[in-house]
């Protein structure tokens, strides 16, 4: 089913879309957030590992929750941020949330890396406050523009937003508060997290593979959205909720294996191996894989012990996180500045080494053997230090202007 567009009134929204004059670097979601998760994997990735291996005076205060805290509610709310505020005009048909507003919202996520990365500037307590604001500011944005617009279809992915900005404040509350364990928290987050990409995955990977295998002439076309689709999504909201509030019960386990098999089958119908001469996309397909990883993972973990819980949410996070985010990001900046969706061979590198990060670090946490966290690290700096420098141009400036 198409997603209706709100037309009403072109001429002035078209006029309104040309009359922009601000900066190119706020013209667009995409770019302020999308430089922001960039600089901030590098950043958080090289300052956490240079204190956990003792190359850096331990000046600040962190911890694995900062460190937790900073992947899901700082590297993944601003990819996520960038992702929603570019797609949500072309749900709705409305104007984009650009220039002045699109600035405060990016500084808001600023002003929370620089807070928690240095708490004892106002307390834990007003640190959590101010790194609260910024998903709180980005629902109400959400909200206002899918309501505005009538986009029924989506309101599904606000209130996922919705639950990620509680998860934030649950995590807060109970670090700052209640100086309680963080870790319901971070399972609430990752979980809100798969389940976000599971949803928004399962309608543009299969979306631009068929647009790439129809323009071939190639007659096998990934079918469109079935019972089987909202049954997956379905049982992995009530694995997500099972294994958020019990980590370790055999039901949680047992749900994360039916949820890994749907995934599986779920992504075997979308022809990802028909594409594999597509970087751009396959890396999609990729990321999308690394969900049935990680229940497939948490479920040896806890049916049967063979692996430590950290391998699975690894596999989330360093695996599906991660190598989504990279695809989306070098995919979209690609499109909405008028570049072609062909990968160069800074892509293909990044998207490599991405996925070397992923399969280093769940080696670690299996053979806890500090060579595998440091090659991850390494891999992870250099596939985002990669996005950096080759999207830099990219993100910044009006591309079309440039070549015209």
């Amino acid at each position: 089913m198409a997603t209706k567009i709100d037309v009403s009134s072109p001429p002035r929204r078209i006029a309104a879309r040309r009359d922009y004059r601000g900066p190119a670097f706020l013209s667009q979601g995409f770019r302020p957030f999308f430089l922001g998760t960039g600089l901030w994997a590098v950043l958080a990735i090289l300052i956490w590992l240079g204190e956990w291996l003792g190359l850096l005076p331990p000046l600040m205060s962190l911890n694995a929750s900062w460190h937790a805290h900073e992947m899901i509610f700082g590297f993944a709310s601003a990819a996520m941020a960038g992702f929603l505020l570019t797609a949500i005009p072309n749900w709705t048909g409305r104007l984009p949330v650009r220039g002045l507003w699109l600035g405060a919202l990016a500084s808001l996520w600023g002003l929370g890396r620089i807070v928690m990365l240095m708490p004892h500037i106002l307390g834990e307590k007003g640190s959590a406050i101010i790194d609260a604001i910024f998903l709180i500011a980005l629902c109400a944005a959400v909200w206002r523009e899918i309501l505005a617009g009538k986009n029924w279809r989506n309101i599904k992915t606000a209130l996922l937003i919705t639950l990620l900005a509680s998860a934030n404040l649950l995590f807060h509350w109970r670090y700052a508060f209640a100086n309680a364990d963080t870790m319901l928290a971070e399972r609430f987050g990752v979980m809100t997290l798969v389940t976000l990409i599971a949803l928004i995955g399962g309608r543009i990977i299969p979306s631009f593979t068929r647009n790439v295998l129809a323009k071939r002439g190639d007659g096998r076309l990934p079918g469109p959205v079935t019972n089987t689709d909202r049954f997956t999504l379905v049982a992995t909201v009530i694995t997500a909720i099972s294994w958020t509030l019990y980590p370790q019960s055999l039901l949680s386990g047992g749900l994360c294996l039916i949820a890994s098999a749907l995934h599986l089958e779920r992504l075997t119908r979308w022809r990802g191996l028909a594409i594999l001469d597509e970087p751009m996309l396959w890396v999609l397909h990729l990321g999308y894989l690394w969900i049935s990883i990680g229940f497939t993972l948490l479920s040896l973990h806890i049916v049967l012990n063979l692996v430590p819980q950290s391998a699975a949410i690894h596999a989330f996070t360093a695996g599906a996180f991660a190598t989504m985010i990279l695809g989306v990001m070098s995919r979209a900046a690609r499109g909405h500045s008028g570049q072609p969706l062909k990968a160069d061979l800074a892509n293909a590198v990044m998207y490599v080494s991405i996925t070397l990060a992923a399969i280093t670090r769940i080696a670690g946490s299996v053979s806890s053997q500090t060579v595998f966290y440091s090659a991850s690290g390494v891999f992870w700096v250099m596939a985002f230090g990669i996005f950096v420098i080759a999207y830099w141009k990219i993100l910044t400036r009006d591309m079309r202007k440039m070549r015209a």
